[in-house]
């Protein structure tokens, strides 16, 4: 009887495999707490306009017979502007000169200007036909220049017990403006109220022309800030916190309470920071409580 040995061989073990954990470390930027003047502010449009318009009307119904008035040119007060002759003396003058020569009957009516200013408008030239009342032509008022600014009426305590505000025009220039008054009525559609604002400019400003008015909301001469991409906010807004470096490699998390803001500061009101204090300005977004991180540059938030 013959015996079949089988044996079997079988690895009992298998070559070990180990696993490797790669450590993430992101790459930041930092920078220091800024300490300095800070407002936050609103702006609204104000439009300027000539308040005062002098319109030159006909006296007679009758021919024009001399205009010396040209647009843009300056009349003063009592300037002929225009010469009228009547309808009558156009027909009939001649015929009672003729019949009597002791009769001096010309017809002729002068129109002067009843204010002085720039022509801003004509509306009739020499041989024109004219009624009596007709609007001839319309002289503006240099002196009744101001801006009209249309302001909400919640916003009135930004403007309440000032007497000037910063108005910029298109082309960034910068004039004071000074507050001389409101009109008495409210917009009823945009409940705003018109504020009067004078300036003094060095130049001619044209009419319509749409000007910034910015109002000052608060201010902190002492404010300290960070710039606004260091400052991180939950999706409802309603809770912020920074990133602060504590060693030359680790960021953590650290809530705040922001104040004033504008284009690209946050006010800090809480906690306290230094300025040898790191807060990273770029690669923050996304990173945990405790995060390994690299520094690649470094900034002033003053600057």
């Amino acid at each position: 009887m013959g015996m079949l040995l089988i044996s079997c061989h079988s690895k009992s073990s298998e070559p070990g495999t180990t696993e490797e954990t790669t450590e993430v470390v992101t790459p930041v930027t930092v920078v220091n707490i800024g300490n300095g003047p800070m407002e936050e502010f609103v702006e609204l449009n104000a439009t300027s306009v000539f308040q005062q318009k002098w319109v030159i009307k006909s006296n007679v119904n009758g021919y024009l017979q001399r205009s010396t008035v040209q647009l843009n040119n300056f009349v003063g007060t009592g300037q002929t502007l225009f010469t009228l002759k009547t309808r009558e003396a156009a027909s009939i003058g001649n015929t009672i000169n003729l019949l009597d020569s002791s009769f001096k009957f010309s017809g002729i009516n002068s129109v002067r200007a009843n204010g002085s200013g720039f022509v801003s408008e004509i509306n009739h030239q020499a041989g024109d036909y004219v009624l009596d009342g007709e609007q001839l032509a319309v002289i503006t008022d240099t002196k009744s220049f101001v801006f009209l600014l249309d302001l909400p009426y919640e916003m009135r305590p930004y403007i309440t017990g000032k007497n000037s505000v910063q108005l910029e025009l298109p082309d960034g220039e910068k004039l004071q403006a000074f507050i001389s008054g409101n009109m008495p009525v409210m917009d009823s559609a945009g409940q705003t109220q018109r504020i009067v604002l004078k300036v003094q400019a060095g130049h001619p400003i044209p009419e319509n022309l749409i000007a910034k008015v910015r109002l000052v909301k608060r201010q902190n001469n002492y404010a300290v800030y960070l710039p606004k991409a260091a400052v991180l906010a939950d999706e409802a807004q309603l809770n912020f916190w920074v990133m602060k470096m504590i060693n030359d490699s680790t960021a953590v998390k650290v809530d705040i309470k922001k104040g004033m803001e504008t284009d690209d500061k946050v006010e800090i009101i809480s906690p306290i920071f230094y300025g040898t204090d790191k807060i990273l300005a770029t690669g923050n977004f996304g990173l945990p409580d405790t995060a390994r991180v690299k520094i690649i540059s470094s900034t002033e938030s003053n600057q």
